[in-house]
């Protein structure tokens, strides 16, 4: 590269040209971070009362609240984004590591990251949170499953609602592994994994017994970290639209959870 090239777009082409030991660092790191806070939630929840079911009375108008929230934080960080930084810098970052993905990772390392991806597809996930809400029903967990629909029918609709307000392209993709035509920023597939998977997670932990709980944590760290990085290797994405996909998605499932955990001590009480 050029002398004078700003040093995150240096780091980005190295990440670039080691992109599949990178991913490997990334996915075994959250692995172990899941791991680990399972664990300390297991020994916490031991002195817990017994579980109520959360009252929607509670938790749809923290729902509500939230999805205002993140539609008008994101309103005024695009105005930020446009008339101070440019995002000159940071452009130039993401465009290095999307170009040095396509020169240094093998067409059939991509190929399977084309099928991993599907995994973050909302064809794919739909009929997983329609299944998923029927159990909760049958095992009469029925405010639980309707937070569950909310949540993730929340984020269905937050996703297009921000890409409509950054309005950016996609990187070139033409390896004909995957091909998407909608605005890029930020990432429905990121913000739809962390969402999906995470509040898996949470009703695991609300609803199976505990020897489920470290299997369903490293297994939904594993799914997250894979799909956010497939978007990148499969250069459908930058990786800043993966890292706001992965942050309105980590703010939403934390405001949507937060309101059923309140819920849910409320209903105690």
């Amino acid at each position: 590269m050029p002398t004078g090239t700003p040093h995150l777009v240096l780091l980005a082409d190295l990440l670039g040209q080691h992109a599949i030991p990178a991913y490997l660092v990334a996915l075994i790191t959250a692995m172990l971070a899941a791991g680990l806070v399972s664990h300390g939630l297991q020994r916490a929840s031991r002195s817990r009362t017994p579980d109520a079911e959360p009252n929607p009375r509670g938790f749809i108008p923290g729902f509500a609240a939230g999805f205002v929230l993140i539609v008008a934080a994101s309103g005024l960080f695009a105005f930020i984004a446009a008339h101070v930084t440019q995002g000159r810098t940071l452009g130039l970052a993401d465009q290095a590591l999307a170009d040095a993905i396509a020169l240094h990772v093998p067409l059939s390392t991509l190929r399977v990251f084309g099928w991993l991806t599907h995994l973050g597809d909302a064809e794919f996930l739909i009929p997983v949170a329609l299944a998923v809400a029927v159990l909760l029903r049958r095992h009469a967990h029925r405010e639980l499953a309707l937070g569950w629909l909310l949540t993730l029918a929340g984020n269905l609709a937050l996703n297009p609602l921000l890409k409509r307000i950054f309005e950016r392209t996609r990187p070139v993709h033409e390896h004909g592994l995957a091909y998407e035509t909608s605005f890029s920023f930020p990432s429905g597939h990121s913000s739809g994994a962390i969402v999906s998977y995470g509040l898996l997670l949470y009703v695991v932990l609300r609803t199976l017994p505990p020897r489920w709980h470290l299997p369903a944590a490293i297994g939904c760290a594993a799914a997250i970290v894979t799909i956010a990085c497939s978007r990148i290797l499969l250069q459908v994405h930058f990786a800043s639209d993966v890292a706001a996909g992965l942050l309105s998605g980590f703010v939403w499932l934390a405001i949507c959870v937060s309101s059923l955990e309140y819920a849910r001590h409320r209903g105690r009480r």
